[in-house]
């Protein structure tokens, strides 16, 4: 696992192979199930993840107690709550496994430790970050004031994986439509011809 790790940071471009090397030992892998946390809501966010296997959901909790989920992240992709997380303040969503994954996480004392050390580091952050901003950015313009059935196709178009490795109540609340929509929906397109 730890190769997937290393292997992503060579990838970069950014770090030389001793960068890497002395990277890594401050990047702790932990293993977790489907449906453990991560991050909790309302917990300090102490850490960013790199994912070597597994796939997390981003959620926050409205008052009623539905989730809301933000994003979904799988193998080499790095995850937190990144604005708490630089703060140091309570995270404002939740991010918990949907498969059992492996994740390479830093505490917050070790990656400000690594910032000194690796300058080359804040690249790598850099490039993590305009990934978030282009998710973010993606997300509003592909699934905003948008029927279900557009944002449907669009999902099987352009984000197929999601449709494969999400459950259905996980990709309805991503898609901001009901369940039940989303069932009509992939029934529409699937099997067009059946009432």
């Amino acid at each position: 696992m730890a190769d997937v790790f290393e292997n992503y940071l060579s990838s970069t471009g950014g770090l030389s192979a001793e960068e890497i090397n002395f990277s890594a030992q401050f990047f702790k892998p932990i293993r977790l199930k489907k449906g453990d946390f991560f991050i909790r809501e309302d917990e300090s966010c102490g850490h960013v993840g790199f994912i070597a296997s597994g796939a997390v959901k981003a959620y926050a909790t409205d008052k009623e107690g539905k989730e809301n989920i933000t994003c979904f992240k799988f193998e080499k992709e790095f995850v937190t709550s990144f604005p708490e997380f630089v703060k140091q303040e309570k995270s404002r969503r939740s991010i918990m496994a949907m498969e059992d994954s492996v994740i390479y996480r830093i505490s917050y004392p070790d990656y400000q430790h690594l910032l000194g050390q690796v300058t080359a580091w804040n690249g790598v952050i850099k490039s993590v970050m305009e990934q978030e901003y282009n998710q973010k950015e993606r997300y509003l313009l592909n699934y905003n004031n948008r029927s279900a059935l557009d944002k449907y196709r669009h999902v099987l178009s352009s984000e197929p994986m999601l449709v494969q490795r999400i459950a259905t109540q996980d990709l309805a609340s991503y898609l901001g439509i009901t369940q039940r929509s989303l069932t009509r929906v992939k029934r529409q397109i699937h099997r067009p011809n059946v009432l």
